[in-house]
């Protein structure tokens, strides 16, 4: 391996552009690797850049860290995603992001009304949610969650 193929945690901060502190702390979660100098100094093999870019479009997406760890842990010998890699792990997510999309919508379209919380302050949650009708479903903002308003009642 040639010594440009390897990079400073500074020089791999700067081209994924993250803080040195992040890619530290993606090491610590076991998502990237770095190897060691003698002097105990990290060197981030090149490749690894994708593998950041990979983490970071998955946390666009909203995945946590576990669901990411997965993803990249599925992946043979720990290699670097291919592009054939990216697609199935992008396909594999499509149905997670789509739930987070129906739930935004939701949030976006009901965060005025009652959302199913058991407060019932709000005059419309009388009419929504009569006697906490919500509870029944669970614990929390359960319309908000998007559990049905008309089974309640």
């Amino acid at each position: 391996m040639e010594p440009t193929d390897l990079l400073t945690i500074g020089e791999a901060a700067a081209r994924a552009g993250l803080a040195p502190s992040a890619l530290r702390f993606y090491e610590e979660q076991g998502l990237i690797q770095a190897e060691r100098t003698s002097g105990n100094q990290r060197r981030f093999r090149r490749a690894e850049l994708r593998r950041i870019a990979v983490i970071r479009a998955a946390q666009s997406f909203g995945l946590s860290l576990d669901e990411i760890r997965g993803a990249l842990n599925s992946l043979p010998d720990r290699r670097t995603p291919t592009r054939r890699d990216w697609e199935v792990l992008a396909s594999s997510w499509r149905a997670l992001i789509d739930e987070r999309i129906a739930a935004l919508e939701r949030l976006r379209d009901e965060a005025d009304s009652c959302i199913g919380c058991g407060c019932l302050s709000l005059q419309s949650c009388g009419l929504y949610n009569a006697g906490d009708r919500a509870a029944a479903y669970g614990h929390g903002a359960r319309y908000l969650y998007g559990d049905d308003r008309g089974k309640t009642g």
